[in-house]
């Protein structure tokens, strides 16, 4: 389960959006419960405002360190730090691991959802492709 949520983080940040032209976004957990933000400069935080790590306008995605933890690709494809293909956000909001079979999705109000279509989490003012780069590289 913390695999497909790290993938659907990092999924949403291929559409190639960028961290400086967001206001702070809200992730909320299935039960409604804050589990994170994602700061206008691409600062990431969990519910308490810790910075939990960073998400740079070209694509690379960091912990709180500042090491890169994967690359949100502009054609939809998530790679690990070392390169390797983890999966792909489609354009409707499916997520795909990297043999491409489906693994969840995002939907255009906020809801995210496993494969099966129940409920992970909800997304306040966020992009699609952040809310997959959020639940993929920082969601417990």
């Amino acid at each position: 389960m913390r695999h497909f949520r790290y993938l659907i983080l990092a999924m949403l940040l291929a559409v190639g959006v960028s961290p400086m032209a967001l206001k702070a976004q809200t992730v909320r957990n299935s039960n409604n419960s804050t589990v994170g933000y994602v700061r206008s400069d691409g600062r990431v935080e969990n519910s308490n405002h810790s910075c939990i790590g960073y998400i740079r306008s070209d694509g690379r995605v960091e912990n709180s360190n500042h090491s890169c933890i994967g690359y949100i690709r502009s054609d939809g494809r998530v790679e690990n730090s070392n390169h390797s293909c983890v999966g792909y956000i489609r354009n409707d909001g499916r997520i795909e691991n990297s043999n491409h079979s489906c693994i969840g999705y995002v939907r255009n109000d906020g809801r995210v959802e496993n494969s099966n279509h129940s409920c992970i989490g909800h997304v306040e003012g966020m992009s699609r492709e952040w809310a997959a780069a959020f639940f993929f590289f920082f969601f417990n």
